[in-house]
C-alpha cells in the first residue's frame, strides 16, 4: 500500500472517530439552551438526547448488511451524506426536526464507526493494524474534548445551538473528500487473501454464508460471538458511560463550584482521555491486546471498588438522586446522557461540599438548611481527603477504560471474524452494545435511588472482576498476525 493511501485512510479513521465522538459530547451544551428556547419538558429533553442512540441502534440492526453487500468505502460515503443531511435538518427551529435529526445522525455515525474500523482492519499490515484502528478511538476523544470546549466558548451564545451542531459539517465534509479519493479497490486486497486456501475458500469468504452461521459451533463461530458480545457488554455494563456523567458531581464535591469552572473541569477529562488514548496507540501492537485490554479492567475493577468503599457513608450515598434536586433539571431528572458537563449539577457555593461528606444529624436529612453555613473543609479532614482519592480513582477509571475497552473494543471486533460475514458480525455486537448502553443509562438514576451510590459502584467493580476472568480465559492474542492468521487460530481453539 502507498505511503498516500495509507495516510488517506488514517485520517479516514481518525475524522470518522471525531465525528462520533462530537456528536456524543455536543448535546450536553446544546440542551441547556434548547430546554430554555422551545420550553422542552423533562420527557421531551430524554427523548431528545436518546434519539440519538435509537438512530444508532435501528443502524447497528440493518448496517451489517449493507457493509457486506455495499462495501466499507460506499459504506462510509453514505454515512457522510446522512450526517450533512441530518445536521441541516438539526438547524431547523422545531423540536420535532431536531429528533428526526438526531435519528439521522445516530444511524449515519453508526454506521460510520462499524465501516471505519472494518475498512481500516482490512487495508493495512499487521503491523500498523492496532496502530491505525487505534486512531478511531483517539478521533472519539479528540471530538468529546472538542465539544466539551465548544460547549464552554458557546454556551453564552444566543442561538450557540444551531453552531454547536452545524460545525459537525466540517469533519464530515473532511472525511468525504478522502475517502473520495481513496482508491476504490483499496478495501479488495484482504478479500482475495486467503482465496488458495481450501478452508478458507470453502467457508469464511463464502459470501453466500448465512448470519446464522455466528451460532454454529463450525470454525468455532460461536466463541467468536461470545467474546464479541463479551467486549461490547462489559464495556458497558462496568459502567463507564455513567461514571463520565458522575464526573460533575464530584467535580464539585472537590471545589468545582460555578458552571465555568465544572465545565472546565470536564474539558480536563476530556484531556486525560486524549493523553491516555495515545499512549494506547503506542502499545497495542507493541505490548499487544490481551495485557491492555485485561490490564485495564484490572485498574477499573480496583478503582470502583475503591469509590463504593469511600462513598458508603457519604451524602451523595445517603441521597436518593430521584428525589433531589440536585439531580435534575427543572427539579425531575434527567441525566441520562454519558458525557454532560458541570451546569447540570450546578449548587450553591456553601453546598457544593455536601455530595460526598458525610451527612449532619437534623434538619431535612442531614442537608444543610438555607440559614445554615457549614464551615469550609479544611485541607486535612478526612471527608476532604477522601474526596479527592475519589476523584483520582474516578480518573484512573476513565483512564483504564481509555487504554482498554475503549480502544481494545473495536481493534479486536475488525480482527476475531470472517470476512465474509465480518460486517453483520460486527453490526450484530454492535447492536448489543447501544442496547446495554440504553439499559445502563436510563437505570442509572433508578440504580442509585434503590442501592445507593456505594452499592452501584461495587456493581460496577465486581462488572469489572468478571470481565478480567472472561478475557483471561477465552481472549486470544492478536497482536502481529494477519487477519487469515487470527481466523486460523480461532478455527482451530475449541
Amino acid at each position: 500500500m502507498g505511503c498516500s493511501t495509507l495516510l488517506l485512510a488514517a485520517v479516514v479513521s481518525t475524522v470518522g472517530g471525531l465525528v462520533f465522538g462530537y456528536e456524543l459530547g455536543i448535546i450536553s451544551g446544546a440542551l441547556l439552551q434548547l430546554k430554555a428556547a422551545f420550553s422542552l419538558s423533562c420527557v421531551q429533553q430524554e427523548a431528545l438526547v436518546s434519539s440519538l442512540l435509537v438512530g444508532a441502534l435501528l443502524a447497528s440492526i440493518v448496517g451489517g448488511y449493507l457493509i457486506d453487500r455495499q462495501g466499507r468505502r460506499k459504506s462510509i460515503l453514505l454515512s457522510n451524506v446522512l450526517i450533512l443531511i441530518g445536521s441541516l435538518v438539526l438547524l431547523v427551529n422545531s423540536y420535532y426536526a431536531l429528533v428526526v435529526g438526531r435519528i439521522i445522525v445516530g444511524f449515519a455515525m453508526c454506521i460510520s464507526s462499524m465501516s471505519c474500523c472494518i475498512f481500516v482492519s482490512e487495508m493495512v499490515a499487521p503491523d500498523r493494524r492496532g496502530f491505525l484502528v487505534t486512531l478511531y478511538e483517539t478521533g472519539i476523544t479528540v471530538g468529546i474534548l472538542t465539544a466539551y470546549t465548544i460547549n464552554y466558548f458557546l454556551s453564552d451564545i444566543n442561538g450557540g445551538w444551531k453552531w454547536m451542531f452545524g460545525l459537525a459539517v466540517v469533519p464530515t465534509l473532511l472525511q468525504l473528500v478522502c475517502i473520495w479519493f481513496l482508491p476504490s479497490g483499496a478495501e479488495e486486497p484482504d478479500r482475495n487473501q486467503g482465496a488458495n486456501d481450501p478452508n478458507v475458500s470453502a467457508g469464511v469468504e463464502n459470501k453466500s454464508v448465512p448470519f446464522s452461521v455466528m451460532f454454529q459451533s463450525r470454525d468455532n463461530m460461536r466463541t467468536r460471538t461470545a467474546i464479541g458480545l463479551g467486549l461490547v457488554l462489559f464495556q458497558q455494563f462496568t459502567g463507564q458511560p455513567n461514571v463520565l456523567f458522575y464526573a460533575s458531581t464530584l467535580f464539585h464535591s472537590v471545589g468545582f463550584q460555578s458552571d465555568a469552572s465544572a465545565v472546565m473541569a470536564s474539558v480536563g477529562l476530556g484531556l486525560v482521555k486524549v493523553i491516555v488514548t495515545l499512549t494506547s496507540m503506542v502499545f497495542s501492537d507493541r505490548v499487544g491486546r490481551r495485557p491492555l485490554l485485561i490490564g485495564g479492567c484490572s485498574v477499573m475493577a480496583l478503582s470502583l471498588i475503591t469509590i463504593a468503599v469511600l462513598g458508603g457513608h457519604s451524602a451523595t450515598n445517603a441521597k436518593r438522586p430521584c428525589d433531589s434536586e440536585d439531580f435534575g433539571i427543572n427539579g425531575t431528572d434527567l441525566p441520562h446522557w454519558p458525557v454532560v458537563n458541570g451546569s447540570l449539577f450546578d449548587t450553591p457555593q456553601n453546598q457544593s461540599h455536601v455530595f460526598l461528606t458525610n451527612n449532619t444529624p437534623g434538619g431535612d436529612g442531614g442537608r444543610p438548611q438555607p440559614s445554615d453555613t457549614p464551615p469550609a473543609p479544611s485541607s486535612g479532614d478526612p471527608g476532604t481527603m477522601a474526596n479527592w482519592v475519589i476523584l483520582v480513582c474516578m480518573m484512573a477509571v476513565v483512564s483504564a477504560y481509555s487504554f482498554g475497552f475503549g480502544p481494545m473494543t473495536w481493534l479486536l471486533l475488525s480482527e476475531i471474524f470472517p470476512t465474509a460475514i465480518r460486517g453483520r458480525a460486527f453490526a450484530f455486537t454492535n447492536c448489543f452494545n447501544w442496547a446495554s448502553h440504553l439499559v445502563v443509562t436510563f437505570t442509572f438514576l433508578n440504580l442509585i435511588n434503590s442501592i445507593g451510590v456505594s452499592g452501584t459502584f461495587l456493581l460496577y467493580g465486581l462488572a469489572s472482576l468478571a470481565a478480567v476472568g472472561f478475557f483471561y480465559f477465552l481472549l486470544p492474542e492478536t497482536k502481529g498476525k494477519t487477519l487469515e492468521e487470527i481466523d486460523k487460530e480461532l478455527r482451530s481453539n475449541r
